[in-house]
């Protein structure tokens, strides 16, 4: 049984992506969640992972981090998970969109930063992250259109690029962000999916203000 170390739900991005692909993808685990900012986090995090950060897997005593690095993992260890597309082609474009997912964007994350229980349109966002916004959307409709045929996900089954895609679905949301065609019918999908749905549920319920977390709130 693998033990996934997480952090607050309501804004950690990076927790949500292997958290996603294995609850979607059947795999068992179980979840221990620190909150952020807290000398727990600091102690148990540090003492299995030299990043210090989350999130991390246990496998055992055995620790892998880095959100990317476990959904590999597991991937190899659970074959039967099916976590990347089975088709070639499909395969190296779903790991080429999550690898630049795991290291772009950055304008995007400073500005629009994983908030699911706010509401917060009409922000004025730079034009970096507006870019990001775009680059984003035309990646989605693009994918689809290639290698979404048989499901409503990029690549039709769900998959490790749709778990690393999740939290800008939730940015998406929290903003405002305009989307029609395509792009709403995926990111509806993802929205949709159960695993997605008890994420939310669990951030909503936390009712835990992070002053570092929140560049536009003073208060829940």
């Amino acid at each position: 049984m693998y033990t996934l170390i997480i952090a607050n739900k309501n804004y950690s991005s990076w927790s949500l992506r292997p958290w996603i692909a294995l609850r979607a993808s059947g795999v068992a685990f179980t979840e221990q969640k620190l909150g952020f900012f807290t000398e727990a986090f600091t102690r148990q995090v540090g003492a299995v992972s030299p990043a210090g950060l989350v999130p991390v897997l246990l496998d055992g005593d055995f620790a892998v981090w880095d959100s990317l690095a476990i959904c590999e993992y597991v991937a190899e260890q659970r074959p039967d998970a099916q976590l990347w597309p089975k088709d070639a082609k499909a395969r190296a474009r779903a790991r080429s969109l999550a690898a630049q997912m795991h290291s772009g964007f950055g304008a995007l994350r400073q500005a629009m930063p994983m908030n699911i229980e706010a509401h917060l349109p009409g922000i004025d966002l730079p034009e970096a992250a507006k870019q990001d916004v775009l680059r984003l959307q035309s990646i989605w409709r693009e994918t689809r259109a290639e290698f979404g045929q048989g499901g409503p996900f990029l690549f039709g089954a769900f998959s490790i690029a749709d778990a690393f895609f999740a939290p800008v679905v939730s940015r998406f949301t929290t903003y405002g962000v305009a989307a029609a065609g395509p792009v709403r019918d995926y990111m509806d999908a993802v929205l949709a999916l159960p695993a997605m749905q008890e994420w939310m549920r669990d951030a909503r319920a936390e009712a835990t203000f992070v002053p570092e977390d929140e560049p536009y709130r003073k208060h829940r």
